[in-house]
């Protein structure tokens, strides 16, 4: 039940360009030892096939952790592999929809960019986190919208779990934090570390 996972700390992303498969279940692995709460899978060139291996096993591997394992986007995957949740784009299927077809039970995050009524909207939609960003510079995403440390003021009144995405390192992580940010994602300043392993564990001791 998703009652049991904490939605608060390191929240990990893969890339399948930082992660190649020969590496993948390795780092994240690492990760997950270090202390990271949440591990996304995103993968948005993997072929079918491989998307659903590496899903099986990041599956397997978060469970040993007792980490949520959250898909990015793909709705069908979540629910063939009984993945924890999924997290939708503005642009993706509708919560309501997501949530018909995964049940109660499955975590489901939100994109809000940086707009609190955006997140407010989710929220009434069901949504149990919303994410906020891109905050600095993003090289997953350097197109993607920005948003203010300012929007964040307000946070404690949506009285759901939030995530900041983009650009998060290990130096400006805190501003975040000190803003009432449940959460961090993080995907280059973690999987590129020399230590993926001490460095889960240095974004985890912020908290």
């Amino acid at each position: 039940m998703k009652s049991s996972f904490i939605l608060k700390g390191l929240y990990a992303i893969t890339d399948e360009h930082l992660l190649p498969p020969n590496q993948l279940v390795a780092k994240v692995d690492a990760a997950l030892a270090g202390g990271a709460q949440v591990l996304q899978y995103r993968n948005k060139q993997g072929s079918p096939s491989l998307r659903l291996q590496q899903a099986l096993a990041l599956k397997k591997l978060c469970h040993h952790y007792h980490v949520p394992l959250i898909i990015n986007d793909d709705i069908k995957l979540a629910h063939t592999i009984g993945a924890d949740g999924v997290h939708l784009g503005q642009s993706d299927i509708a919560i309501a929809q997501a949530r018909h077809t995964l049940g109660n039970q499955a975590i489901i995050g939100a994109t809000c960019h940086g707009s609190m009524e955006l997140a407010k909207q989710a929220v009434s939609q069901s949504a149990d986190y919303v994410a906020f960003g891109r905050f600095f510079t993003s090289k997953t995403k350097p197109e993607a919208p920005t948003a203010s440390l300012n929007m964040l003021a307000n946070i404690h009144t949506l009285d759901t779990p939030s995530v900041a995405i983009g650009g998060v390192t290990i130096d400006n992580a805190s501003q975040l934090i000190a803003q009432g940010i449940s959460m961090v994602a993080v995907i280059h300043d973690l999987f590129t570390a020399a230590d993926v392993f001490a460095q889960a564990a240095r974004f985890k001791s912020l908290f």
